[in-house]
């Protein structure tokens, strides 16, 4: 069976470092452990970075950790250059630029807690 190609959305991110219980903290514990693969473009990244980073206050790790977390994701992801744009194509967006990756990586899944936003990309 094929493995699963899947881009995370940075609001599954958020919620897998705020607390330890849920299906987002579950999600992030498989990455890199081929249960699927993640895919990455450099704009995600960058937010993944810039919202974790504003968030800190309220997660259980220092400016190291993000550092170390960012890292990982980077170099367990398939990288993505996107030359295209669909903007503004989603209701938010912000969220395009997860759109746009996932249909340049061919993912199975936008993995996201923001389902509204992306309705009617299937």
């Amino acid at each position: 069976m094929p493995i699963p190609q899947i881009v995370i959305d940075t609001n599954v991110i958020i919620a897998g470092l705020r607390s330890r219980n849920g299906a987002s903290f579950q999600l992030l514990r498989l990455v890199g452990t081929k249960s699927f693969n993640i895919h990455l473009s450099v704009p995600l990244v960058l937010e993944y970075e810039e919202v974790i980073l504003r968030q800190l206050p309220k997660l259980s790790i220092d400016v190291s950790d993000v550092q170390n977390f960012i890292d990982f994701q980077c170099s367990v992801a398939t990288h993505h250059q996107i030359f295209f744009l669909w903007r503004p194509y989603l209701r938010d967006s912000k969220d395009d630029m997860v759109l746009e990756l996932a249909v340049k990586a061919e993912c199975d899944s936008v993995v996201t807690y923001n389902t509204r936003d992306f309705a009617g990309i299937e």
